[in-house]
Order: C-alpha cells, then structure tokens, then sequence
C-alpha cells in the first residue's frame, strides 16, 4: 500500500466520524462499526465520507470514480 491505515482500538476515531453507532443487523438494532469509506487530503481534511457501503463491489466503483 502507499498510504497509511488507521488502527482505532479506542474507537475515538469511529464515533468522532460517524462510524461507529447504532445499526441493523439481521434484522436487529445494535451497536458496532458502521461500513464507512473516507477519502482523506494532504492536510487531513475529510474530502468524501460514504455510509453504509456494501463491500461487494465498493473497491471497484472507488477505483473508477477516483480513475486509479
């Protein structure tokens, strides 16, 4: 990879983005890590924030929407 990952064992980061809260599950409301893609400029300001992405098929529109 050429860019760095995030490790979040706190979680500070998940729920001070909104990625981190109450969700379905299985037909049930619960608490957990909401599917979230963020796309992120040089001086860290959050450019796009998507919710709730499936992950079929997420990596591939990201690639042709970014054009890499």
């Amino acid at each position: 990879m050429t860019f760095p990952l995030l490790s979040d064992p706190e979680k500070a980061t998940l729920e001070a983005w909104g990625a981190f809260g109450e969700k379905k599950m299985y037909g049930k409301t619960v608490q957990g890590v909401i599917r979230s893609t963020f796309l992120v400029d040089e001086e860290g300001k959050i450019e796009v924030a998507q919710y709730n992405v499936r992950a079929t098929g997420h990596v591939a529109k990201l690639r042709r929407d970014l054009s890499v």
